[in-house]
């Protein structure tokens, strides 16, 4: 996923600035198992994700928990920005992944083409891209992304 700028001067609804996902929580990025269980131990640095879709799946789950570090550490150095501004009136709702092309443990690049369901000021939305995923020092890190509509 890339990166949204915040917009100044505006005022963040209490559940969007403070993330309510604790350890026993169900992981954000949609698979069957608790945070710690799945995305969280990717933040941690703990594991590293096998597949380019995992990697994707962390990614949107760190956007969720605001998780900059992760994001940035994901991120391969030719295309990273210097930080990530969280849009405080954002609220990342959930993950749909529509397809992935290669990204297995075998593979050097993938992409994978997602749906990120999300409210904005309380307004849904939703961001369709297709990300490209490679293998950066052995560690699948996020590359680009087109942007589907």
């Amino acid at each position: 996923m890339s990166r949204r700028t915040k917009r100044a001067g505006r005022p963040a609804p209490a559940a969007a600035r403070t993330p309510a996902v604790t350890a026993e929580s169900p992981c954000p990025c949609g698979l069957p198992a608790t945070y710690a269980h799945c995305c969280g131990r990717l933040h941690a640095g703990t594991v590293a994700a096998p597949t380019c879709e995992s990697l994707m799946r962390s990614r949107y789950a760190a956007f969720v928990v605001r998780d900059e570090a992760y994001l940035l550490r994901t991120w391969h150095p030719d295309t990273r920005p210097p930080s990530v501004d969280f849009d405080p009136g954002m609220g990342w709702v959930r993950l749909e992944v529509l397809e992935t092309t290669d990204g297995s443990p075998f593979h050097t690049t993938g992409t994978v083409t997602f749906r990120a369901h999300f409210t904005d000021d309380g307004r849904p939305d939703s961001l369709h891209e297709k990300s490209r995923f490679v293998r950066h020092d052995g560690a699948w890190v996020y590359a680009t992304a087109v942007f589907v509509d």
